[in-house]
């Protein structure tokens, strides 16, 4: 598998090979503390999660990643989510593939996670480009944001 280099540091991350070859790499999640595997998607989970750590200090106590949500009886997955120093979530994040648009599909697939999970913010990366925003529960709308909020600015509605 060919690891893009992403708009993000570089980061030393921990990547070991199975048995499985190019399809059996692994890559050390600093969150769930265990090996998961090393799909493109998994690649850019990786960096952003990192960055969140790293660069912007997101305490990493209040990270979830890859949870079960259920929507409409059916149960789906989101990438990660983030709570505020109470423990409520505050930031949803949802990542692609770098080979995938971000396009109103992608957006539109974390606003219906968001209104399970009524989160304040959300972002969707793929590792090029990402999209953070601010969202009104109330007046049903969104602001772009210029760039990832600090921790300590999230707020829970």
């Amino acid at each position: 598998m060919d690891l893009p280099r992403l708009q993000f540091p570089d980061y030393n991350f921990t990547i070991k090979s199975t048995s499985q070859g190019r399809r059996g790499l692994k890559i050390f999640d600093k969150i769930r503390l265990k090996y998961v595997s090393l799909t493109p998607e998994e690649w850019v989970r990786q960096h952003l999660l990192t960055y969140l750590l790293e660069e912007l200090n997101y305490p990493k106590g209040l990270f979830s990643v890859e949870k079960e949500l259920k929507m409409a009886g059916m149960s789906k997955r989101f990438d990660a989510l983030i709570y505020d120093s109470q423990h409520r979530p505050v930031l949803l994040i949802e990542c692609k593939a770098p080979h995938v648009r971000l396009d109103q599909s992608v957006f539109d697939q974390a606003a219906r996670y968001n209104l399970v999970l009524r989160v304040p913010y959300f972002l969707v990366a793929n590792g090029f480009q990402l999209i953070c925003c601010k969202v009104d529960h109330e007046k049903g709308s969104y602001e772009f944001l210029e760039a990832i909020p600090l921790h300590n600015s999230l707020q829970a509605v």
